[in-house]
């Protein structure tokens, strides 16, 4: 059994989220998250890009921390090279993270949903063949938003709340005028901003992401292989613990300094 921490990747701060979320869920489980802003944006790159990239850096990953459990924790990486990577690495688990399609459509009453995302994921027939599986009527309208990923990696917090409001405000209306009922926030960077999406878009147009649902399957995979730290009533041991390691290549951005202020993060060995 492999004991090292799990991992999150991203190209950038998309990530942080979904590592968050599941120290909430498993406080006790120590985690490694990787931005590989050396790399970042990942949304311009060619398939052939992004997996020679990802397959170096996942290398350097398992030699240095042996994990259990490694999510790519970002969309873009995912769909287009998170099974080049499986075929790759076969010893290690991967987890990734994908748009909530399958959801939007499921609940979509009109059949149009919008999926909001970096030029590669919109690019990449994934989003469209997942509707198509779960529900074949139901027309995707893809939207590529690579200034709203920059904004988030460079700029969200020296902007306030109307700021940012009216950034992502042209987005929903541009959305509402496609006769959409449903948004799915395709980019992990957009996480930052659910809160503005869901005051200008809901309860008429609601928005989608994958957050809970990866977090449960990582955990589903370590209790499969019995990593889970239970207590004394054979409960997941939630009591604390876990050590948070942030570390990366390339130049840290404006808003990694300002995320590592608010939630008190140190960063270890930026590369």
């Amino acid at each position: 059994m492999k004991s090292g921490p799990v991992i999150f990747l991203d190209s950038g701060v998309g990530g942080l989220p979904y590592c968050d979320h599941f120290y909430k869920l498993a406080p006790r489980i120590s985690r490694v998250y990787i931005a590989d802003r050396a790399n970042f944006p990942y949304g311009p790159k060619s398939r052939f890009e992004l997996e020679n990239l990802l397959y170096a850096l996942i290398g350097k990953v398992i030699d240095r921390w042996n994990p259990p459990v490694i999510v790519i924790a970002c969309n873009t990486a995912t769909i287009t090279a998170i099974d080049y990577l499986r075929s790759s690495f076969r010893d290690v688990t991967f987890v990734g993270t994908v748009p909530a399609v399958k959801p939007a459509v499921l609940s979509s009453r009109k059949n149009r949903i919008g999926v909001i995302a970096t030029e590669r994921t919109i690019q990449e027939p994934y989003i469209y063949d997942l509707a198509a599986h779960f529900k074949p009527e139901t027309e995707i309208i893809g939207f590529p938003a690579p200034e709203l990923v920059e904004f988030v990696e460079q700029d969200l917090y020296d902007t306030t709340r109307e700021e940012r409001l009216k950034r992502v405000g042209s987005y929903v209306d541009m959305f509402r005028t496609k006769d959409v009922d449903g948004i799915v926030l395709g980019c992990t960077h957009f996480l930052f901003l659910i809160d503005e999406f869901k005051a200008l878009a809901e309860p008429d147009l609601m928005i989608f992401h994958s957050v809970d649902g990866v977090s449960r399957r990582v955990l589903q995979l370590l209790e499969n292989r019995g990593e889970l730290p239970m207590d004394g009533e054979g409960n997941l041991d939630v009591s604390g613990g876990g050590r948070l390691v942030v570390t990366g290549s390339g130049p840290i951005s404006p808003s990694w300094k300002r995320f590592g202020e608010k939630h008190g993060l140190i960063v270890e060995g930026w590369e």
